[in-house]
């Protein structure tokens, strides 16, 4: 609901200030407490709560929630005159409060057995862990697994998300850059990079045998039978694709170029993984700064991909196959003009054309074109002039259209959503 748990909203001109304070350090120390408070409902009626705090941990020690009691008290602080005690003394009525709140007595009765000490401890304290004293007395039960069997929210296996999910940002910048521009992994170092990035993609794979699941009542899946079952059905075949060693395929200068044409193109399959990062940062949609970057990306990477397009459309078209002749209305031709590098037929006897714009200058002309293409500021400097260019373009700035309407309507849903995630919170109180 969007809400501290310190219920500060529900405060009012009469809440202890000191005790208010109490309940926000309680909070940030990660301590066990317990607390009598005046607080407010929403028709600003005052109610009296004993709240018990306790924060639970997992099993690395860490705090993942707390569970917070509320006792409704103010029977005993102001007893309620109604219709049935009208002319009773002050004493009966509390008399009669207490005995019909003998639910609230048990709530109050201390669970501390005899001998037992609580005691508060500092964050340091928690974090050296100087003492058994500072074990806490709730814990979060871990789920019994078999010994190969890897719980999904582990230390281990959280490090090793982040690391799959960064590599797929890498796979998804640089497969549409080296399919689009044919760029054969000569390079040893890229090799050799790309390389590590199959191997990690397959142990993941290995790993996603062996790691635990929530299923669909939400508890966590730990037999082996069924986490195998449950992979395979779902994302296997895709992480399978994904892995396969296609740049050591096209290293080898024998290849048919037919052969290493359909290996790049496959290697567009690794996209798809996206599809999972899409899913694990589903978790940081409510908080505003993430969906920031989140957008922020997603524009980059969109932009990126229409780049790389854009290029093997003007590379296609500049040079007419079937005449050997190169299209001077083509933007690569007239960047080449520009630039100082143009386009050249059999500059050094090879009987071909030669020459034009290098390709880091073509690629940072590409993602400047679909940059303000998709932001419809278009300067004009580079223009789309054949049948396919324009095509391109028009589409791309539907997309851009598309995608401003789509990001105003999310953030009126986003809105609307916790409007009324509000309204039900004061309806409840």
């Amino acid at each position: 609901m969007q809400k501290s748990s310190t219920c500060s909203f529900m405060y009012g001109e009469l809440t202890d200030k000191e005790m208010s304070e109490k309940v926000r350090q309680t909070f940030e120390n990660y301590e066990m407490n317990s607390f009598e408070i005046l607080m407010y409902k929403k028709n600003r009626m005052p109610v009296w709560f004993f709240v018990k705090i306790a924060p639970i941990r997992n099993e690395q020690d860490k705090v993942v929630l707390f569970l917070c009691t509320f006792s409704d008290i103010t029977a005993f602080k102001q007893p309620i005159e109604d219709d049935s005690s009208k002319g009773w003394g002050k004493f009966a009525r509390l008399t009669r409060a207490l005995t019909s709140s003998r639910g609230v007595l048990q709530q109050l009765a201390p669970t501390v057995h005899k001998g037992e000490n609580v005691h508060k401890h500092s964050r340091l304290a928690e974090v050296l862990q100087l003492g058994s004293d500072i074990l806490p007395q709730y814990k979060q039960e871990t789920p019994k697994t078999p010994p190969h069997i890897i719980l999904h929210y582990c230390l281990f296996k959280t490090t090793w998300d982040w690391v799959i999910l960064i590599l797929t940002f890498y796979t998804a910048i640089m497969v549409p850059y080296n399919v689009s521009f044919k760029t054969k992994q000569n390079n040893v170092t890229w090799l050799v990079v790309d390389s590590i990035v199959d191997v990690i993609f397959l142990v993941d794979i290995v790993l996603n045998f062996h790691t635990t699941f929530v299923g669909p009542a939400g508890e966590v899946i730990s037999d082996p039978k069924l986490i195998r079952m449950n992979y395979v059905k779902t994302w296997f075949v895709i992480d399978l694709l994904s892995c396969l060693p296609y740049d050591v395929i096209n290293a080898f200068e024998n290849v048919d170029e037919g052969i290493s044409s359909l290996f790049s193109s496959l290697k567009v399959v690794r996209l798809l993984r996206l599809g999972r990062v899409a899913r694990k940062l589903d978790h940081y949609i409510e908080y505003g700064a993430a969906v920031l970057v989140l957008l922020v990306c997603v524009f980059g990477l969109a932009a990126h991909w229409l780049a790389c397009i854009w290029y093997s459309i003007g590379d296609y078209e500049v040079i007419d196959e079937d005449t050997n002749k190169v299209r001077m209305d083509s933007w690569l031709y007239l960047l080449g003009e520009t630039m100082g590098t143009p386009y050249r037929f059999n500059a050094s006897g090879s009987d071909r054309w030669e020459g034009g714009p290098s390709k880091d200058s073509v690629y940072i002309t590409s993602l400047y074109f679909t940059m303000t293409s998709l932001t419809s500021i278009g300067f004009g400097n580079i223009a789309p002039n054949t049948d396919g260019e324009k095509i391109f373009a028009v589409a791309m700035m539907m997309i851009g259209c598309k995608s401003l309407s789509l990001l105003y309507i999310s953030h009126w849903c986003y809105q609307l959503h916790w409007t009324f995630q509000k309204k039900n919170l004061e309806l409840l109180f």
